[in-house]
């Protein structure tokens, strides 16, 4: 039987799709701050919501225990709570889902012998990341039961781009199976793709910042952060210290993120002016043209996502494009590569 075949490509793509799923449900959780509407964690009974008034009683009850129900809503009814419940259990399932999709066919796929070993190592990488991905959201979540009534941004960082990063090394591993051949390629114009795709994820984090403080509400103008001003002096006075003001500021956070916006459209301009000189396949083309169009299309989804302070629909697209343009980076980054 043939080794890395189609079969192995679709089942990789397919896990490509269901973290990208994953992602999409787990920015509407955050948005609609579903996220700490269930408090403990059982693998397999946790599957199954609850499924009569009582058991949605005591799971209303233990809500009730934790900072969320206490300083914030305390008004909530039970048919309230149930709209939060669904976003985070729908998230959580979907984690199982995947897990269990990379696990059962890899499991297959090894006994049948139809994985060559550079694949195995990789495979068993992404299951990895998987399993890690799985317990930051648990580490997450638990931020937000103790005393704030919210989770770490820092944590909801570290859940997110863990989340993006497990995406990029699956399509990667997909991509190798696609374009097996290797070529000699320009080591400059790779790492400034490099260079590129990391201020990009240092972006993502700081999406995942601005997220988590809520600061996506706080100087909805746009060039400026107010009216004639493009640094606000909150940038700065905040918190007590700069480095406090530019990590866990509202107003700083904010400022970062808009300023980054600037830098990844500008390195992926540059990144596709200089990668036209190196283009030989419509692979190649087709990558850089991704590429450009969809931080163009980015950049305008935040602008407005912040002037429309932030609805619930253009965060989660905003969302989704950020992971758009992660792919088409990876896809430039392989194709330039290999």
């Amino acid at each position: 039987m043939k080794k890395d075949n189609k079969k192995v490509i679709y089942w990789l793509l397919t896990g490509c799709v269901l973290i990208f799923i994953m992602v999409i449900v787990g920015g509407i959780t955050r948005l609609t701050h579903s996220g700490l509407s269930i408090s403990n964690y059982k693998l397999i009974s946790g599957t199954i919501p609850p499924m009569n008034e009582v058991e949605w009683q005591e799971a209303f009850d233990l809500y009730k225990q934790y900072p969320e129900y206490q300083k914030l809503n305390s008004h909530f009814t039970l048919e309230e709570f149930k709209d939060i419940y669904f976003w985070e259990w729908i998230h959580r399932v979907i984690g199982r889902v995947i897990g269990l999709v990379f696990f059962i066919p890899f499991l297959y796929f090894l006994f049948t012998k139809q994985l060559t070993k550079p694949t195995i190592k990789k495979s068993i990488v992404l299951m990895c990341l998987g399993a890690f991905q799985g317990f930051l959201g648990w580490y997450m979540v638990k931020s937000g039961l103790v005393d704030r009534p919210d989770v770490s941004h820092y944590r909801l960082a570290m859940h997110l781009t863990t989340a993006f990063i497990t995406f990029a090394a699956t399509f990667w591993v997909a991509l190798d199976l696609m374009f097996p051949f290797n070529k000699i390629v320009n080591t400059g114009f790779k790492r400034l793709v490099r260079l590129g795709m990391l201020v990009l994820l240092i972006q993502i984090i700081y999406g995942a910042f601005v997220a988590g403080l809520d600061a996506g509400w706080v100087h909805n103008h746009w060039p400026m952060m107010s009216e004639g001003k493009f640094i606000h002096e909150s940038v700065y006075l905040e918190r007590e210290t700069l480095f406090a003001n530019l990590t866990e500021g509202k107003s700083g956070v904010q400022f970062v993120h808009r300023i980054l916006a600037y830098v990844v459209v500008a390195f992926i301009l540059l990144i596709y002016f200089k990668g036209k000189k190196y283009i030989e396949t419509n692979y190649q083309r087709t990558a850089l043209n991704l590429m450009l169009g969809l931080v163009f299309l980015q950049f305008i989804l935040g602008v407005f996502t912040l002037l429309l302070q932030v609805p619930v629909w253009l965060g989660v697209v905003h969302q989704v494009g950020a992971f758009l343009l992660l792919s088409a980076m990876t896809f430039t980054l392989h194709r330039f590569s290999k």
